[in-house]
């Protein structure tokens, strides 16, 4: 069975389960790597490389646990909950991985420097992202980068629903008031 693009995630898993189909399971990582990507570099605090390592340390957990998948719920929360797992795990091998940016690493008149106010924004918000706790990064990480809903977040991450609610409610609390007094 060869995938195809409107497949839905549940009919790629059975291929993959009834058949071995690698390009089914191709399939799936073409479809969620850049949200699981996005959310571990929120959590790593900016660290590419270290998101991607994640990353692909995910993909490669999901394909070697793939008949655990029970259909409980949606592929993307249970590939989340993989990706978060693999981050909690790094994090505590090493404790913090720390955001460090030169702010005078652009100078002026430089062709990049017209893209400084893109790239300032971003860096506002990676340096806010990092005055989070780690809860909080996860959950505003879940229901704004990976797109879950609070319940899915709160299966992915394993925690209460009222605690990721919490959490993303601080979390958006403190970004503001941080990216508030930045602009002030």
């Amino acid at each position: 069975m060869a995938p195809a693009a409107a497949s839905t995630d549940a009919e790629l898993i059975l291929a993959i389960l009834e058949h071995e189909d690698r390009k089914a399971f191709a399939e799936l990582v073409t479809r969620h790597q850049s949200k699981v990507r996005t959310v571990l570099r929120r959590l790593t605090r900016g660290d590419i490389a270290l998101a991607d390592d994640l990353a692909q340390e995910t993909f490669v957990l999901a394909w070697k646990n793939l008949a655990r998948f029970r259909f409980e719920a949606r592929f993307s929360t249970w590939i989340y909950r993989i990706a978060f797992n693999a981050w909690q795990s790094e994090a505590r091998k090493k404790r913090e991985v720390n955001l460090e940016v030169d702010d005078d690493a652009l100078p002026a008149g430089s062709e990049a420097y017209d893209e400084l106010p893109d790239i300032a924004a971003r860096l506002d918000l990676e340096r806010a992202m990092a005055t989070l706790s780690d809860g909080e990064r996860a959950a505003i990480s879940a229901c704004y980068y990976a797109d879950l809903s609070h319940e899915e977040a709160a299966v992915a991450l394993g925690l209460p629903l009222g605690t990721v609610k919490t959490h993303v409610l601080r979390a958006k609390a403190k970004l503001r008031a941080r990216l508030v007094s930045r602009k002030g």
